[in-house]
């Protein structure tokens, strides 16, 4: 039984969510006991029933999804928790980060068998908070809502959003701005920082739980905490070759933000490029370009290489621990060019791999940089008129293009729809959907969420959607939601 709304009537919630919580099972050493901090006004502005129906999740009442996904309700059967994890942050380590400002309900069996955990991402502050407010305002959560789940339909592995819900208060960053909660969805939150914070303690029982318990739940077949780095390198290989075949940039690849799953998490500076260049930056805390577009497989292998440091520590035999994660992850960045390769081999239609791809591809794709093609629209048409428009000489195309169809199979136009994506959430149009949404418009949201859903196809009443910004509407960078 719960309390609803404000009341003081006691009576059963309509929205049932069948909770099996094994991570706050683990001693309390990973994480503290944290309730969601309520707040004044909770109005839920989305919820995504398919989401739900997979995760076995009965939706309620309106108003009680409000209470519940803005935390001023905790459901039944949730056990609500901050992890703790450490991190490297633009490669300097942190001792202790954790959940700062969400709090995990719990986790999920769904109807495909899968486990996810629930947490609710804005909800307030909590022992991992230091200075923040615990908070989060409205931009960062439609953002993250949007691209994660267009992350979802491009076929990418990524925590999903399960819920949006205003919260009647303000937060002040560079100004007083809407507040916000995210119910987010993942198929768990460890992160290479999970590991590192004990590791770097030298509190290896608790490690070895740890490692013990990702080994279960994620690389089941995995043999120790070798195969689960082994494991984890191969997820992280065909996640980030995913993103540069899509000109995704994460804008802020801190170990905290690297989740031993394999998915995409934390879309904070996110951005999905529009004129190719490799050294693209978003995020506005990214000064050095440290985590720009072409440097994301680089850091992809140093990331790896902190957890294979973190696994180590609780091996009986270090020596022979450090030769053989040595050796996996020096085998990293072949992987990466192998993955990396057959995506954007397919970005060109073919299936068949032949000498000389490689080069193919770099030079379609200096002659973009060189041209400022938009990389989306490029790709989308390639062996069409269209992908000619996007070159500021469209020569350069021309002469590519000789050497693409001496080179093209009979289904590469098949092959290229199915790719490469018509739509992207492009950056202006998000920060568009932002504003609108802070005027009280949702409308460009919901066009947003419904379009994304099929980004592979030809949608041609949202054609305006596929277009690149116009030089007023060109962002220029991205924020985080702190």
């Amino acid at each position: 039984m719960a309390i609803v709304g404000s009341g003081l009537m006691l009576r059963r919630m309509t929205l049932m969510i069948p909770f099996d919580n094994s991570y706050a099972r683990l001693p309390g050493v990973f994480y503290s006991k944290q309730t969601p901090v309520p707040v004044r006004a909770p109005r839920l502005v989305a919820f995504n029933t398919d989401l739900a129906a997979v995760m076995g999740i009965t939706p309620g009442e309106v108003e009680e999804m409000a209470q519940v996904f803005a935390g001023n309700q905790v459901p039944e059967g949730a056990d609500p928790i901050a992890q703790l994890y450490a991190g490297h942050q633009f490669g300097h380590y942190n001792p202790q980060l954790g959940d700062g400002r969400a709090v995990l309900l719990g986790e999920t069996v769904g109807s495909d068998g899968l486990r996810r955990d629930l947490q609710l991402k804005g909800s307030g502050r909590t022992p991992y908070s230091r200075q923040g407010d615990g908070r989060a305002w409205l931009g960062p959560v439609l953002r993250e809502y949007v691209v994660s789940e267009a992350m979802h339909a491009l076929g990418i592995p990524t925590t999903r959003a399960l819920a949006a819900a205003e919260t009647g208060e303000t937060v002040l960053r560079e100004a007083p701005l809407p507040g916000a909660v995210l119910a987010r969805v993942a198929s768990s939150h460890l992160r290479v920082g999970t590991f590192q914070v004990f590791a770097a303690r030298g509190e290896m029982g608790s490690l070895k739980q740890l490692t013990d318990y990702a080994i279960a739940r994620h690389y089941p077949l995995a043999d120790g905490p070798m195969g689960l780095l082994r494991g984890v390198r191969d997820a992280q290989v065909k996640l980030i070759a995913q993103w540069m075949g899509v000109g995704f940039i994460h804008g802020v690849m801190n170990t905290d933000n690297s989740s031993i799953a394999g998915e995409t998490i934390d879309y904070g500076p996110c951005a999905f490029m529009d004129s190719y260049h490799p050294n693209t930056v978003y995020s506005s805390i990214d000064r050095m370009g440290r985590y720009a577009y072409s440097n994301q497989p680089d850091i992809a292998v140093w990331n790896m290489a902190q957890l294979a440091t973190s696994l180590i520590q609780q091996m009986p035999d270090r020596e022979a621990a450090v030769e053989e994660a040595t050796e996996i992850v020096h085998a990293m960045p072949d992987l990466l060019q192998e993955a990396w390769q057959a995506q954007f081999r397919r970005k060109l239609g073919l299936t068949e791999a032949q000498e000389g791809d490689a080069e193919l591809i770099a030079d379609l794709l200096q002659r973009m940089a060189q041209n400022q093609a938009d990389f989306t629209n490029t790709f989308r048409n390639l062996g069409r008129a269209e992908a000619r428009d996007q070159f500021l000489d469209p020569v350069a195309y021309d002469d590519w293009l000789v050497k693409w169809q001496a080179r093209a199979e009979a289904d590469a136009l098949e092959v290229i729809a199915a790719t490469n994506p018509a739509f992207i959430p492009r950056n202006h149009r998000v920060e568009q959907m932002i504003q609108a949404a802070v005027d009280g418009d949702y409308a460009p949201f919901q066009r947003l969420q419904k379009v994304l859903v099929a980004p592979y196809k030809d949608q041609p009443d949202h054609a305006d959607l596929q277009s690149p910004p116009a030089e007023t509407e060109v962002v220029q960078a991205t924020f985080c939601g702190t």
